[in-house]
């Protein structure tokens, strides 16, 4: 993988940082040109996105996340549907949601109307728009496009408590009784521990596999779901030569696709190599940055916003931003100055002291360990992030980035601290740490070095040849025995929590036709 440089000359951008590509595009492009590009392409492509540039200042033209309270619009309201629901905790699940949404062009006044009953959302509360512009760039690669990304965050909500919603704007109005099948429900954490679920992957994209996991993870009726990054692959490749496309729209499609579970499950993401957009911000993440609104309580929640925390139950969960520490992907290698891993430590810390905390779930996109020909495991995060793992006696880390399914035995010093087959117990306190990847939730899947999938090793064979990435992005070979379960197949993870005297994580990967792949059991020692 290469770093990201869309429309960018191929000797430029073998030497440009992520912040040095968006520069050159922000000098090389001006406003008043990408707002002229725009238009022609919006025409050209009848995508349904150009509507909104004809009360569209210069200032919201700007090739950078914009915030704005409802700007203006000549189209009818009422011919504008929102789109896209998608849910998050605050950094408080059990008193803070935020429900996002989207709207195909400018609208006015956007709101949220929230209630106890479907019948009575006597609450409006005003929304918040972020516009996105994407220009035509590489010869009409990467395509144009006008994006209206809205929030709505609420806070002092009622612990365990479900709240019927319904989004709207001047014109459209979810109380009307034509709307009334436009409305969603979500339901915060309990003000107390109690038994629940929650799913995770990562890879997802846009797919029919993609649209067949999320159908079953609403099968499991989580309290919130973990997506661990490459999240709608609007950069196909991650790697950005100079003949990339690019096209935000892809991303209309993905929320669409998701609305049918993100509208009732909290949808936590964090930010993989596919996510790393280099229009709209230096550091690539103003994308991310418009479209979701997700926990503030990181290190900093604008440049770094897939980093952040929160507590559900008796589960403390940390969600980490791989691209900081990747030896593979250096697009943005140490863009927080250490400042990410010095909140890890302390966020760690802080969980593993909290008496109401039984259990700490870490999820991010690039794997520790995995032994695929694609990606295999990567060093930076083994050397950066695995030893405060096993500090604070984190208990799951779930990632993405390799699209297969791979769970490994309890690690301990990057060995084998306890062997833990299928439907077996793992003690973190003493075994060790098992990592999952969870690469299979729609996007095309890699394959292993032979043997290809298996559960356990197979019958004379201790271990398996792989690699990890070193410094200089070069791959380094390595004999490994952590490798336990193999899939390559479509799936996702079931995390069963028991809360109570002896509480534990019943971790179940599912495969597409519902058919369980793997599953282990967590107990910490007393």
């Amino acid at each position: 993988m290469d770093i990201p440089r869309f429309g960018i000359p191929e000797k430029l951008a073998d030497r440009m940082s992520m912040a040095e590509q968006h520069e050159y595009l922000r000098t090389r492009l001006t406003r008043r040109g990408v707002l002229r590009t725009s238009v022609a392409t919006a025409a050209i492509a009848g995508a349904g996105v150009g509507g909104g540039l004809a009360t569209a200042s210069p200032a919201q033209a700007a090739p950078a996340v914009l915030t704005s309270r409802g700007p203006g619009t000549e189209v009818d309201g009422s011919l504008v549907a929102p789109f896209g629901r998608h849910l998050a905790y605050g950094a408080d699940p059990k008193t803070q949601m935020t429900v996002s949404w989207q709207v195909p062009f400018a609208v006015r006044r956007p709101y949220l109307r929230i209630g106890l009953k479907p019948w009575a959302l006597s609450h409006r509360i005003g929304a918040e728009v972020r516009h996105l512009t994407t220009p035509v760039l590489n010869g009409g690669k990467i395509a144009a496009a006008e994006q209206y990304y809205v929030h709505a965050g609420l806070e002092r909500l009622r612990p365990g408590t479900t709240y019927y919603y319904g989004v709207g704007h001047d014109g459209f109005d979810p109380a009307d009784p034509r709307n009334l099948g436009t409305l969603g429900t979500f339901t915060t954490a309990p003000e107390r521990a109690e038994s629940f679920t929650f799913t995770a992957f990562g890879d997802q994209g846009v797919s029919y596999h993609a649209l067949g996991n999320d159908q079953l993870i609403l099968g499991q009726n989580p309290a919130f779901h973990l997506h661990a990054g490459d999240i709608c692959y609007a950069d196909p490749s991650g790697s950005g030569t100079s003949g990339d496309s690019y096209d935000a729209r892809t991303w209309d499609q993905f929320l669409a696709q998701t609305e049918s579970v993100a509208k009732t499950v909290p949808w936590m993401v964090t930010t993989g190599n596919h996510d790393m957009e280099a229009w709209y911000s230096p550091d690539g993440y103003g994308g991310q940055n418009a479209r979701w609104s997700l926990p503030d309580n990181g290190p900093d929640p604008v440049d770094q916003p897939g980093v952040y925390s929160f507590v559900h139950g008796n589960v403390g969960v940390v969600a980490l931003d791989a691209n900081d520490v990747s030896y593979e992907i250096p697009a943005n290698y140490g863009i927080s100055g250490g400042k990410q891993t010095r909140w890890l430590d302390r966020r760690l810390a802080e969980l593993r002291a909290d008496r109401h905390v039984d259990f700490i779930v870490v999820f991010f996109h690039h794997c520790a360990f995995s032994t695929t020909n694609a990606h295999a495991s990567e060093g930076g995060v083994r050397e950066a992030w695995v030893p405060l793992f096993e500090k604070h006696q984190v208990d799951l880390v779930i990632n993405g980035h390799n699209h297969v399914y791979e769970r490994t035995d309890a690690i301990l010093r990057n060995a084998v601290g306890r062997k833990v087959p299928i439907g077996e117990r793992t003690d973190p306190t003493r075994d060790g740490i098992v990592y999952v990847t969870a690469g299979g939730a729609g996007r095309a899947l890699y394959d292993f070095p032979a043997p290809d999938s298996y559960e356990g090793h197979v019958k004379d064979q201790e271990s398996v040849a792989s690699y990890h990435w070193v410094k200089g992005r070069q791959k380094e070979t390595e004999t490994v025995e952590w490798s336990r379960v193999r899939f390559t197949g479509y799936s996702f993870l079931a995390v069963e929590v028991e809360a109570g005297h002896h509480p534990s994580m019943r971790v179940s990967a599912l495969a597409e036709s519902g058919a369980r792949i793997d599953h282990f059991e967590i107990r910490r020692g007393r």
